[in-house]
Formats: structure tokens, C-alpha cells, sequence
């Protein structure tokens, strides 16, 4: 019988391939016997803890052996897995961590030292299992409340052995995204949604067993669900790329001999610029993949010529919509069909369907630009805890006569091509995209707000060249706080990729006919400045 569930994904090559490499990462190579040894011995310790339905877990930890099998441990023991990033602030992480409900956390050596800055902001008593700490006393006796399970607890704990019963429909992850609220979202993904993606990705690219996968992206962004399971669905290898060879890859391609790759485009563009995407650089690939942020066309000519065995992609889908939902094969005759130096995002996937509709949900015809909608089994449960931005996103189309009528308002501005491929222009809202990162505006806006202690910011996409967005201006008014003084304050509550570059004080916000803040006006000035 087919894999329901992610953790029935990975244990399927456990049985079939338990002494093939699952994971290398910082050097250290793991069988899938292994692997899921660490896995069982973790999820031993918390299926033991009384969870509410849905049952979660969190995992603080990245690039380390336990960030892994923390996920597989937390799937094994029959939860949804909750990511968090030890790059983000830590109010940020607790805000995340609260919410979740989540009764227990796995903490990986990496983030041993951030775990007070985390729970001096969470009330809830906590079980945390830390599989590198040998002492775990001097936590305990700090923060009494949680109960702390160190290297000792982990080894003496019987691997898990019968896998509790999971109905498909439950979450299966929670992935945090930035909102319009000021806070973080989170999106619930189910078991049901991921599995016919996976199932789409092993036909098309035809992965086996031989195959050598990159991991590129955090925990925290959902492409790395396609660098866990697609790879671990096959008895292939994944290899975790370090932070110290994230800015050029290049070796860590030709020294794994790695098969199939996946990042964002940025990742493309620096490596471009170093001047390290020379012909035939990679001749292991044999798929070349890319998402999360517009693919140019400049990316996409110079990858295909240093891995000239490889097919070269371009992926598109939000979170909601389950890690990708639209794909486009890069040709020789591509060029012609892409736009303003963009590669298109091409064609829905097998079981997905898309709309373009206009303001008032009516679908469009070819070559009519209007928001790009989305329907099909990965379509996303909808937004933890939030009813009404649940019912706002995920809509019924007037008419859609279909058994199945229950759409993802994308917010991004497409339309189809004489030859049926998708091409994005833009957002109809302030959401932007910065190093595949999703960003709200409004979030922004509102720490800094906080920060400078005035009710007059705002933030700006600003700078960008031909090749996407570079970063975000805040400009303020009505504020005696330095400028210092409020980027300080919003790193404690932002993510570094989210908190502006700098910050220009004006005298008098410009306002539009309506009476708003002059966005497009105080960019005009931003250009004008710079350019003087």
C-alpha cells in the first residue's frame, strides 16, 4: 500500500534500503538505519507526553543531524512538526513556539545557547529533548517549570516501534509565514496535501535510489519538505549544503557529485556573479531546479550551460499551496516566451487546476491579467488559529460547478501566454519577495512603527535592479528615535531578511488624492536621491 504519511514515506526506505546513506551533513554520513534509529528514540520520548489534538511538536535546530531526525521523530511519533529558526529573534521564535500549542521541543546543539532568550518569553511548561547535551541540570535548575531529557534520556529510550495511527487530513507541518497582522501566520499542511506533490515529483523526474538531492533551505521554508521526502521517498541521499558554501556551492556540487539540485534563483545569480557557473562546471546534475522568487532568464541560460546534462526548472507555488504548484521546462526556445528577463512559471501540476480571475472572482480568458487562483488536493488546511483569514484566502468561485470548489487566492497578478504558459507580473497587495523569503509590508511597518515610536512609517521595496528586489527602506516621519535606535529594536523582533537596510527621515509624509501615505511618491524621491 502507498505511504499515507510523511513519516510512512521514510520509513518505507528504511525497510527497502537500511544501509544506503539517507543524510550527510557537517561532514558525517548517516544510513537510513541510523537515521531512523535517532528518529525512533526521539519519538519514543514524545509520544509518551499528553498532546492536544492536533498533536504538534517543535523542532529548534538547522544543518545538524538532529534537526533532521528531530522531524522524522516528531512525524514517527505521530505529530505535525513545527519548525523554528535559529535565525530568527527570540521573541520571534517564542511568539511561534506559544502559538503552536506545541508541548514539546527538540533541541539541536546548534541552538543550545539561544534556548534562554526563547523560554524567558514562553509560559507554558514545556518537555525539551536536547540528544547532545550530556548535563542537562544547569538548564533544569534555571527553568524549573520544563522538564529537560538529555544525550542519556535519548539513548537509554527504546526506539519507537509501532508508529501510532495517523488520519492523512491532520497537519503534518506548521510553517510560520510573514503576516499582514504584524505577527507571523501559520499554515497548516496536511499529510494529504504533501503526498500527491511527492507523488507528481518522484514520476517526473524519475528518482532513484542512485540519486545524490541538495538541501539548501531552512526548516522553516517549505522547499525543504521537496529536499526531505522526495529524496528519503526514494532511498536517495540528501546532501546538506553548509552555511560557509551557501554563498557558492559550486565545490560542494562537484565534491557529492550531486544529481538533482534545488534553491532559490539568488542562489543562481551569486553564483553567476562570482563568475562560477562556467560551462560544463556541473556535470553530475541531471535536474537543475529553482523556486521561491522570480528565475531569470540570465540564471537560467548560464545554469544550463555549467550543467549541461541537466533539465533546468522553474517551480512556482506559495505555501498555501503546498510547496509548488506550477512548473516550467526551461528550452531552447524559452527565451522567446519569457518576459521582462523572467523565465514564466509555466503549467499546473497533474491534480492542481488554476484561474485567473479579476476583483470580483469572475475567471478570465487567456492573456487577461488578473490574480492567480489555485484549487486541487494541495491546497493547504488553511491558517492556525485564524478563521477569518482562512475564510478571506481560501474561497468558492462563483462558477466553479466542480465537487471541489475551494480555491487559494494567490494574490500574485498572472496570465497565460498564446501557448498556455503562466507568466507572473507582480502582487496585488505589499506582499514582496526578498532571497525567496515572503514578506508582508504591513508587518514590517508595524515594528517599525513600534520602534521609532511614531505612527508614521512606512516600508518601501527599495532597492532593486533588472534582477529583483536588493532589499527594504523604512521611511519615517515624526519620530526623535535614531535611526540606529530603530533598526536595533526591529532585529529583535524581526528575522534579519525582513528588517529594512536603512532607514530616511522626512519632514511630512506625501499623501495620494485619498489621503494615504504616497508610496509611489516617496519611491520617486528614494530614486531621485539616490541618483544625485
Amino acid at each position: 500500500m502507498a505511504p499515507l504519511t510523511l513519516a510512512a514515506v521514510f520509513l518505507a526506505s528504511v525497510r527497502t534500503s537500511p544501509d544506503r546513506i539517507a543524510l550527510e551533513v557537517a561532514g558525517v554520513s548517516r544510513t537510513y538505519r541510523e537515521l531512523a534509529g535517532l528518529a525512533r528514540r526521539i519519538a519514543k520520548l514524545l509520544v509518551s507526553v499528553d498532546r492536544p489534538a492536533p498533536a504538534l511538536g517543535a523542532v529548534f535546530a538547522a544543518r545538524s543531524e538532529v534537526a533532521f531526525a528531530g522531524v522524522l521523530g516528531t512525524l514517527i511519533s505521530g505529530a505535525g512538526y513545527v519548525p523554528l529558526n535559529p535565525k530568527f529573534p527570540p521573541l520571534r521564535t517564542a511568539h511561534m513556539l506559544s502559538v503552536s500549542g506545541s508541548p514539546t521541543l527538540v533541541v539541536g546543539a546548534e541552538c543550545v545557547t539561544l534556548l534562554d532568550g526563547v523560554l524567558a518569553h514562553v509560559t507554558r511548561d514545556l518537555v525539551i529533548v536536547l540528544p547532545t547535551v550530556d548535563d542537562v541540570g544547569e538548564l533544569a535548575a534555571r527553568f524549573p517549570s520544563h522538564r529537560f531529557l538529555g544525550r542519556t534520556d535519548v539513548e537509554a529510550a527504546a526506539p519507537l516501534a509501532d508508529t501510532p495511527a495517523v488520519d492523512p487530513a491532520e497537519i503534518a507541518y506548521l510553517l510560520f509565514t510573514s503576516g499582514s497582522t504584524g505577527l507571523p501566520k501559520g499554515v497548516m499542511v496536511s499529510h494529504a496535501n504533501v503526498l500527491p506533490f511527492l507523488d507528481a515529483m518522484w514520476a517526473r523526474y524519475a528518482i532513484t535510489a542512485e540519486d545524490r538531492f541538495s538541501q539548501t533551505f531552512d526548516l522553516t521554508f517549505d522547499l525543504s519538505v521537496f529536499d526531505l521526502f522526495v529524496s528519503w521517498g526514494r532511498g536517495a541521499s540528501l546532501h546538506c549544503v553548509p552555511v560557509e558554501s551557501l554563498m557558492s556551492p559550486d565545490d560542494f556540487i562537484r565534491d557529492h557529485a550531486l544529481t538533482v539540485w534545488f534553491s532559490v534563483p539568488t542562489m543562481g545569480m551569486m553564483m553567476r556573479n562570482l563568475r562560477r557557473l562556467t560551462p560544463g562546471a556541473f556535470p553530475s546534475l541531471r535536474w537543475s531546479l529553482f523556486c521561491g522568487e522570480r528565475l531569470p532568464t540570465a540564471v537560467a541560460v548560464s545554469w544550463q550551460a555549467a550543467a549541461p546534462a541537466s533539465i533546468v526548472e522553474n517551480l512556482y507555488g506559495p505555501t498555501e499551496a503546498t510547496i509548488a504548484c506550477t512548473l516550467y521546462r526551461w528550452r531552447s526556445d524559452s527565451l522567446a516566451e519569457s518576459v521582462d528577463g523572467t523565465v514564466p512559471i509555466g503549467t499546473p501540476y497533474p491534480s492542481m487546476v488554476i484561474a485567473i480571475v479579476d476583483d470580483e472572482l469572475r475567471s478570465l480568458g487567456p492573456e487577461n491579467k488578473g490574480e492567480l487562483c489555485v484549487k486541487g488536493p494541495q491546497v493547504a488546511l488553511g491558517y492556525w488559529q485564524d478563521e477569518a483569514k482562512t475564510r478571506e484566502r481560501f474561497v468558492a468561485m462563483p462558477w466553479d460547478v466542480g465537487p471541489d470548489n475551494r480555491w487559494y487566492r494567490t494574490g500574485d497578478i498572472a496570465y497565460a501566454n498564446a501557448a498556455g504558459a503562466l507568466i507572473h507580473c507582480g502582487r496585488n497587495d505589499d506582499q514582496v519577495k526578498l532571497r525567496g523569503f515572503r514578506i508582508e509590508l504591513s508587518e514590517v511597518e508595524h515594528v517599525i512603527r513600534q520602534t521609532a515610536n511614531t505612527t508614521f512609517a512606512v516600508v518601501l521595496p527599495y532597492p532593486s535592479n533588472q534582477h529583483g528586489l536588493l532589499g527594504l527602506t523604512a521611511v519615517v516621519a515624526g519620530s526623535s528615535v535614531t535611526a540606529d535606535e530603530i533598526l536595533d529594536g526591529s532585529k529583535t523582533m524581526l528575522p534579519d531578511y525582513m528588517v529594512p537596510g536603512r532607514v530616511v527621515f522626512v519632514e511630512v509624509m506625501p499623501l495620494n488624492a485619498n489621503g494615504k501615505i504616497d508610496k509611489p511618491a516617496l519611491l520617486a524621491k528614494l530614486r531621485a536621491d539616490d541618483e544625485t
